[in-house]
């Protein structure tokens, strides 16, 4: 499956890595609350409140790091946010009026195993 991944940087930033994760693979999880309000620190940049996988069920959104870069968000597109210090990261929503969300937050010191796209150097 598609998956996203955001990591702090060295000097504090945030950016982004583009891969997969596997399929029928056991997570690291032991719960998930869902989401559709937008709590006001989520309107400014800010890091990932824990480890976590981010599951779009309804909305389309560009999220940008502290480098400037941006990526697009989707149904079908894994989020995984572990962004947890720093300036962290903001988005906006692009289509549709409504963001909800699967919040799966990974277990203490749990793989995330997200697979990197091979560099196309």
């Amino acid at each position: 499956m598609k998956a996203i991944r955001l990591v702090n940087t060295e000097d504090g930033k945030c950016t982004y890595e583009v891969g997969k994760i596997p399929t029928k693979m056991r997570m690291e999880t032991t719960s998930f609350f869902g989401q559709t309000k937008v709590d006001a620190y989520e309107k400014v940049a800010h890091p990932a409140p824990r480890r976590q996988y981010v599951v779009t069920i309804k909305g389309k959104l560009k999220f940008k790091v502290s480098n400037g870069d941006t990526f697009i968000i989707e149904p079908g597109v894994i989020l995984i946010a572990e962004d947890t210090k720093g300036t962290g990261h903001t988005w906006d929503l692009v289509d549709g009026d409504k963001w909800e969300r699967l919040y799966i937050p990974l277990n203490e010191g749990g793989e995330d195993h997200f697979i990197p796209e091979k560099s196309k150097k």
